[in-house]
């Protein structure tokens, strides 16, 4: 189970979203504008760090969140910008109708990978993306058990880190 954001102004659009995922036992919380979103985040995150000091362990608030990049009240760019800076390890990923290289030139503002879907998209896109089906179908081809993978909740971040090594490695063994 992953825990989800979405920040989406369109409320037809965020329901099919949060329908679609919670069908996959995730937990989604849905904001309608980019204040919203980030006094949620910022809620969240301070539960985070309570529940940080319970455990020791470290915790994110969410597993990814997505973005229109849009909104009300304050842009989703905006919107990450404020996020990342206070967790640079977030998982973002911008859902926009806007042309894709147009959104190319604000994300490198960011100075850090994020994600992009272009709408319109359909729910199972939405779905593959947020479980990492493609990152997980790679590492199957490179023969990694992805079953345990799965089992172990790996962090986004951590998988992509994963499945570079396995591909430098794969590079440096083929003659």
């Amino acid at each position: 189970m992953l825990k989800i954001l979405i920040a989406e102004d369109d409320k037809d659009s965020a329901l099919l979203y949060k329908r679609a995922l919670e069908k996959r036992s995730h937990q989604v919380m849905i904001t309608h504008n980019g204040e919203e979103c980030l006094d949620i985040y910022h809620e969240e995150s301070q539960n985070a760090r309570n529940d940080i000091n319970a455990n020791q362990g470290i915790q994110k608030p969410f597993d990814a969140i997505i973005l229109d990049y849009k909104m009300p009240k304050i842009n989703g760019m905006e919107v990450a910008k404020e996020i990342l800076a206070v967790n640079p390890h977030e998982r973002i990923i911008f859902a926009s109708a806007y042309v894709k290289e147009t959104l190319v030139d604000s994300i490198k503002q960011l100075n850090k990978v994020t994600e992009l879907m272009q709408k319109p998209f359909d729910q199972q896109a939405l779905i593959d993306t947020i479980e990492d089906k493609e990152i997980y179908s790679e590492l199957e081809k490179l023969n990694i058990n992805t079953d345990y993978l799965q089992a172990g909740k790996i962090p986004h971040e951590k998988l992509i880190e994963l499945l570079e090594i396995l591909r430098r490695l794969q590079k440096k063994r083929t003659y």
